[in-house]
């Protein structure tokens, strides 16, 4: 008899945990929450200061941007936060596949809990005018004649252009030179006086001379063709079937935050996406909109992560 009673204990306090678990997420949100990321004046802040405005009406509270510095500051106050609904993350692929390139405090899969995917942005395979390549296969066809000649300029280590590269030498089997700058402006320099000959671009990179023809936009990294540079194909429609490459940001709150709360985040996020003014401010700053389910952001990170790190090994790719 005097083993039930500890067994009843446990019973009566798990249920009393539910219970209060269920009020706070019927209470939420009760005062201001804050939503922390990367820099001020990336694209990062651009994103969450988007949807701060958005879901803050919804969610009747203001919600509050915080910035942190690059180097994983922003997951490691999350990843370490309450799991109360009142701090919350928007971060880049950084988050993810910094995780493959550097050891970090956190573990994406098990620190975090997936609220929505909040934006995709392409990459464009962009090359100097000079180049005798018009399409990607012509472009695999010549860096497979002169091996090690072509450059191709990126920005950060593990950013989405620097990987959008590698996975196109990876699967073309192909021999470029990274060549790193530390401003969008220099990589757009060295590329117009063919110091460098390739970059995988953001859409609004350069625009004004690929309109002049003094660069060459091949082919877009999505799965799909983009609206954002109409009438170019994708690089996998063009030579490199099965390619797919894209830089994005997701939405999350710390781990064990309450069901109710993450599914509450959910909606009122997905409703600010489907929005066509949210839309268009994306698309003005050559972003897609998306907004999905928190198992569709899971997926993606579980996917990106076993592709991209097989990349990232056989590239040797580490913290500098």
């Amino acid at each position: 008899m005097r083993l039930k009673r500890p067994m009843i204990s446990i019973l009566n306090l798990a249920a009393v945990m539910a219970g209060v678990g269920s009020a706070s997420a019927q209470t939420y949100p009760s005062k201001p929450i804050r939503i922390v990321t990367s820099g001020v004046g990336g694209s990062g802040d651009f994103t969450a200061r988007l949807m701060a405005q958005g879901i803050a009406s919804g969610l009747g509270q203001q919600v509050i941007v915080e910035n942190r510095a690059a180097g994983g500051g922003s997951g490691v106050i999350v990843s370490q936060a309450q799991p109360d609904g009142y701090t919350l993350l928007i971060n880049g692929g950084s988050l993810w596949i910094g995780t493959l390139i550097e050891k970090t405090p956190y573990d994406v899969l098990k620190d975090f809990a997936p609220i929505t995917l909040v934006n995709r942005q392409p990459n464009v395979l962009v090359v100097n005018a000079a180049v005798p390549a018009k399409s990607v296969k012509e472009l695999i066809a010549l860096t497979k004649a002169r091996p090690g000649e072509l450059n191709y300029s990126t920005g950060a280590l593990g950013s989405a252009s620097h990987l959008s590269a590698e996975l196109f030498k990876s699967m073309a089997g192909v021999n470029i030179v990274r060549i790193s700058y530390k401003a969008a402006g220099l990589r757009v320099t060295a590329l117009l006086s063919n110091e460098v000959q390739m970059e995988f671009s953001s859409p609004n990179s350069g625009v004004q001379h690929i309109k002049s023809g003094k660069l060459r936009a091949l082919a877009v990294t999505t799965a799909q063709p983009s609206a954002l540079v109409p009438g170019v194909p994708t690089v996998a429609a063009s030579g490199l079937p099965g390619y797919e490459s894209a830089g994005m940001y997701g939405f999350f709150a710390p781990a064990r935050t309450p069901a109710a709360i993450i599914s509450r985040l959910n909606r009122e996020a997905v409703s600010v996406l489907s929005r066509e003014d949210i839309k268009e401010k994306f698309f003005a700053a050559s972003i897609e909109a998306v907004g999905s389910t928190p198992q569709t952001l899971t997926d993606i990170i579980k996917a990106e992560m076993s592709r991209l790190g097989k990349v990232i090994k056989e590239a040797g790719i580490r913290a500098e």
